[in-house]
């Protein structure tokens, strides 16, 4: 029975390759033209795609075209080659500019982008150009059904280069470049101001510019510890309500302590 259905399935793909080779080599255009909507249809976009792709240039400037170009795009991206999806969308928005698809290619062509953001650990260019053309798409369909949809991603994609952003500065701290992590963590609030994860922020700062003080030679001792102090006050200041504020005070004491043994040491050399 196994072996059956093994040369059954083998005798299909047979049958089903020399049918579509039948397509490919016939020169009726219009009959591979109704062929190449059937394997749409039938979301085989592998043969659509490859009938399409020759089918785009017979029929370019015809009542045709639109309709050819329209699943020529979605083929690509179906097929998950989304580098020449979003081409094919933003090429079919240029061409036809009044289409009553126009907006439902301008922002597959966004989309794109997005289908190709990667893990939060790799190079994040297309998570920034999903929000750039995110943003575009909203901007210039502003009633559009999709604002909503397109909002969210932004969001989405916002969330992950904030991510990666502070897994960088809370890498620095771990590998005890402190100051390169206190720069580092304070440019992450300065570009998400409105972050939820603000107070930790600001935290993970307080705590890499003290145990950068805590490195430092003698002279330099005071100076960073006084840092500190400005950091904790800021955070007492920002987020009263804090969950965090029991840690900041500690972290305020520590360093007002040092603070005052650094005082005490020099006025006992001076003396």
């Amino acid at each position: 029975m196994r072996i059956f259905t093994v040369l059954l399935i083998g005798a299909l793909a047979f049958s089903s390759c020399s049918h579509f080779s039948k397509v490919l080599k016939s020169n009726d255009y219009d009959y591979k033209l109704r062929m190449a909507d059937k394997y749409y249809a039938d979301k085989d976009y592998n043969h659509a795609q490859q009938l399409f792709e020759e089918l785009f240039r017979v029929f370019k400037g015809s009542e045709h075209f639109e309709d050819i170009y329209y699943k020529f795009a979605y083929c690509a991206y179906y097929l998950r080659d989304f580098a020449n999806a979003e081409n094919l969308f933003k090429g079919f928005v240029e061409v036809f500019p009044n289409s009553a698809k126009a907006e439902e290619m301008d922002y597959m062509r966004a989309y794109t982008f997005y289908r190709q953001s990667p893990k939060v650990e790799l190079d994040q260019t297309n998570t920034t150009k999903t929000i750039g053309f995110m943003q575009a798409f909203i901007n210039t369909h502003p009633g559009s059904p999709k604002i909503k949809e397109a909002t969210e991603i932004i969001d989405k994609c916002r969330a992950k280069l904030e991510l990666k952003d502070y897994k960088s500065a809370q890498l620095y701290f771990d590998l005890g470049y402190f100051k390169a992590a206190g720069v580092a963590t304070t440019s992450l609030m300065n570009s998400y101001p409105d972050s939820e994860k603000s107070d930790e922020y600001k935290l993970l700062i307080i705590k890499a510019y003290y145990r950068y003080a805590e490195q430092s030679i003698e002279e330099k001792r005071e100076d960073r510890f006084s840092q500190v102090v400005t950091q904790c006050n800021e955070f007492i200041d920002r987020f009263p309500e804090s969950k965090l504020m029991k840690t900041v005070q500690d972290y305020l004491n520590l360093s007002q302590n040092n603070i005052k043994a650094v005082k005490n040491e020099q006025t006992k050399k001076a003396s």
